[in-house]
């Protein structure tokens, strides 16, 4: 993109921005404003914001109440809501995975020991006498030379795998992406290669640093229902058991099949062959199927000038609902922080907009998408049935779960390196005397894990920002320390809880970095791209003619 081409931002704006650069809230987006929404949203009578019930409808009616009220278009055909079809499957697992076949019979326990799901609309699915296979982190990777099914036949057979992928840790820079995740280290990865493979069963082998949460996150994120996208073909195409078990109890089988050391060392090697257990899994999923809709929130704001071209604010509005209660009793996972809190600053930027003396040239679109818990559904459905067209879509803009910890001195940009996007972001941070970093944590593949990961698979491109870790009012890591209490003890957690003492000025920093984008890029004529490397680059370029 040629930078000489940016337009200036329009004079309100232009005369906002210049005043009091030294406050970095400064801006149309306050935190009471983002507060008043969280307040809301985290509620304990929005139950929870599950899809299909009573807490999705209170949620949905209240996003659009507020975009209705601001003055925003319906953004689908004359209504707030994109139905999308999903079918959500209430999965009983075995209280106990039964492996035999070794030294000595091995039993696994629900929830302590393994997690176990399936996509397959079946009222029972079961594996019997299925054959253990250890398949590394079971990776298909032509441009890295890399095959961990290559020789292989998996058909009837259970894969263990690593989660992660090779180059995490392995003090290779030049291996995958070295500590910077790609896209073959996420577990969504991991079901959909085994399946392509033909596998019965994916059992993904938890290690808290390479999957960049401990266990309780795990166990906790796959308790009761899980939705899925509808398919025509009843998602019979995916693995019959898809799960994960703790590293102890990989550590179990891998014993008792002669497998020991460093089996994360031992699979990243070039030489590396898939090795068959020699153990068989016994395991039975009851299922209860139900068929319903859920709904993305879409509201508009029309360009003045280029209204047939637009920017895209997203945030989900979901989260897991009622679950399993935690120590304390609750059993509301209230998600205030994820993402009550990118759900608020969506409405609030929706507010600065409209406020805007001068409207903008390209129409803005506020999209909050559905089950981006269940696996960044609401926003995949939008992404391959657009309301508007991909190649006339500007930018892809995302919230999701904004530091509650305050201002920082430091912004830390998603999958940094992708895309012109954060040009801009860099060029309004030199002027706030910020510094601009990537992801704090790269190996946990931060930028394919929220729903901006979607628009970027379709071309779009798209940024994900947040918080970094120097705070802007304590010692020095203090905000790091908040994160990493956050990640190990709140995150996917009834504990997620808004609280009126809650710190949003962080919130309001971000929210006012990415008003100030929106604004620039609804008043240009130019269209930002991916930088050479990037993966996406030849989607957009050739959904762009070019």
């Amino acid at each position: 993109m040629n930078r000489n081409n940016t337009l200036l931002l329009i004079p309100a704006v232009a005369l906002l921005w210049s005043c009091n650069r030294q406050n970095k809230t400064t801006g149309p987006i306050t935190p009471e404003d983002i507060k008043s929404h969280i307040a809301v949203l985290a509620n304990d009578s929005l139950m929870g914001r599950k899809p299909f019930t009573e807490g999705e409808t209170k949620t949905i009616r209240y996003i659009s109440a507020e975009f209705k009220k601001l003055g925003l278009e319906p953004g689908d055909n004359g209504s707030y809501y994109q139905d999308v079809p999903l079918v959500e499957i209430k999965g009983s697992p075995s209280e106990t995975m039964e492996v035999t076949g070794g030294k000595s019979p091995i039993t696994l326990h629900s929830f302590t020991d393994f997690v176990a799901f399936t996509r397959q609309e079946l009222e029972e699915v079961d594996l019997k006498n299925s054959p253990l296979v250890f398949a590394g982190y079971g990776v298909v990777a032509p441009e890295y030379n890399w095959n961990d099914y290559a020789g292989l036949d998996v058909k009837g057979k259970t894969v263990v795998v690593l989660v992660n992928d090779p180059g995490f840790k392995s003090g290779d820079p030049k291996l995958f992406k070295g500590d910077t995740m790609t896209y073959y280290g996420r577990w969504t990865y991991k079901y959909e290669e085994a399946a392509r493979q033909g596998a019965a069963g994916v059992i993904i082998v938890h290690q808290t640093e390479p999957a960049s949460y401990p266990w309780s996150v795990v166990s906790s994120s796959n308790t009761g229902a899980r939705l899925y996208l509808q398919q025509g073909n009843k998602h019979m195409d995916r693995c019959k058991v898809e799960g994960w078990m703790t590293e102890d109890a990989a550590k179990k089988l891998f014993a008792q099949a002669g497998v020991t050391g460093d089996f994360r060392a031992m699979a990243r090697k070039k030489d590396f062959k898939a090795i068959p257990l020699n153990m068989t899994v016994n395991l039975t999923i009851h299922n209860k199927l139900k068929y319903s809709l859920s709904h993305n929130v879409i509201g508009v704001l029309k360009g003045s000038t280029a209204p047939d071209e637009y920017i895209i604010y997203t945030a989900h509005w979901d989260h897991f609902g009622i679950g399993k209660p935690d120590a304390k009793g609750d059993s509301i996972y209230n998600g205030a922080v994820d993402n009550a809190d990118g759900s608020a600053t969506l409405i609030s930027m929706a507010k600065a907009f409209t406020e805007a003396k001068e409207k903008p040239k390209r129409s803005i679109i506020f999209l909050a998408v559905t089950a981006e818990e269940q696996g960044l559904l609401g926003s995949e459905y939008y992404a391959t049935h657009p309301v508007y067209p991909l190649n006339k879509t500007v930018a892809n803009i995302n919230m999701d779960a904004l530091g509650n910890y305050g201002e920082t001195k430091d912004i830390s940009i998603t999958g940094k390196g992708q895309n012109d996007l954060e040009d801009y972001i860099e060029k309004y941070s030199k002027e706030d005397g910020l510094t601009v970093v990537g992801d704090s944590k790269p190996g946990a593949g931060g930028y394919y894990r929220s729903d901006h990961f979607n628009f970027a698979k379709v071309g779009v491109p798209a940024l994900d920002m947040n918080n970094g870790t120097v705070s802007a009012t304590h010692e020095a890591g203090w905000a790091k320390k908040q994160q990493d209490n956050y990640t190990a003890n709140t995150y996917h957690q009834p504990s997620d809880n808004y609280s009126p003492d809650m710190d949003a000025s962080g919130m309001a920093q971000i929210a006012n970095l990415l008003y100030r984008l929106g604004a620039d890029l609804a008043n240009e004529s130019t269209f930002p791209g991916w930088k050479n490397g990037s993966e996406f680059k030849a989607i957009r370029d050739k959904s762009m003619g070019k």
